[in-house]
């Protein structure tokens, strides 16, 4: 959901609980919301507060502390993870500064804490939830139920132990491990480094279904992607190489959570993978 420029429009969909604001004062100043903070652009404004709410005084510390988070928004961890910490590092230039409520706080924690231990830090205290204000304060609320019930909840990736990289089998084994799952998928993986320092991997061609169990081809390349941030200590046992390569991921969905259980990598001219995509189409698992 965008953070629109008005506060009627931020009541009107719902965001905006009314009561008193906190006074911003004469301390503050607008600027532009700079280029380097990728994860607050068009997110319905383009001038935010300095000194922000996380008490950061200058632009270089802002964009210090903001690009650290950019990662953890591309795993698409909660639907509010964007707008939480864009009202934080960038709020809106308005004539009071305008907190994220604690449940959205709760919310985006509850649902994104896991994908950070997973990279092995904690949730920070500086986010400490308790910090925020009530919902019936004038706060970002969580989206209404009725927009939930309108939008389809889709499969999530989870943190998990990396799946074995498979180089040699058979394709019987290969009709096994399809059988045992309910999806496989080949995509084209690639890796490169961003400007600041990061890996970043993407996904360089049309998820190809093998299986497809309960996914949908258009909603797959986007829960790929989310998987491969998610679990990046997989990704980079995978992707060896800066070199583009073809994998085939075999998972499950269960409960809402897609696991990818097996992994091979799809060399050139491979017989076995090629022969047991072939057969898959009349095999009937016993």
């Amino acid at each position: 959901m965008l953070l629109m420029a008005k506060i009627l429009i931020f009541a009107l969909s719902g965001f905006l609980r009314v009561a008193m604001g906190f006074d911003i004062g004469l301390s503050t100043k607008c600027v532009e919301i700079p280029e380097e903070m990728d994860m607050c652009h068009e997110i319905g404004y383009s001038e935010m507060r300095l000194p922000n709410l996380m008490g950061h005084t200058s632009m270089a510390e802002v964009i210090l502390k903001s690009t650290t988070w950019q990662h953890l928004v591309h795993t698409d961890c909660h639907p509010h993870m964007r707008t939480f910490l864009c009202s934080l590092f960038a709020p809106i230039c308005l004539d009071t500064f305008i907190h994220p409520c604690r449940s959205m706080c709760v919310g985006v924690r509850d649902s994104c804490a896991p994908v950070l231990a997973c990279h092995g830090h904690s949730w920070p205290d500086s986010l400490d939830c308790d910090r925020f204000p009530a919902d019936e304060d004038m706060c970002l609320a969580s989206l209404t139920k009725e927009y939930k019930y309108l939008h389809k909840v889709l499969p999530k990736p989870a943190c998990q132990t990396c799946p074995a990289v498979e180089e040699f089998f058979t394709h019987k084994r290969v009709l096994e491990v399809f059988c045992d799952n309910n999806f496989a998928v080949k995509v084209k993986l690639s890796k490169k480094r961003t400007l600041l320092g990061d890996q970043e991997y993407n996904i360089e061609c049309q998820v190809e279904f093998i299986t497809q169990g309960s996914l949908l081809p258009y909603e797959t390349q986007n829960m790929i992607q989310q998987w491969l941030l998610i679990n990046e200590n997989c990704t980079q046992k995978m992707t060896q190489t800066h070199r583009p390569m073809v994998y085939l991921l075999v998972g499950k969905v269960e409960e809402g959570i897609i696991l990818v259980n097996q992994v091979y990598r799809w060399q050139r001219r491979d017989s076995q993978l090629t022969l047991a995509t072939q057969k898959w189409r009349y095999h009937k698992c016993l």
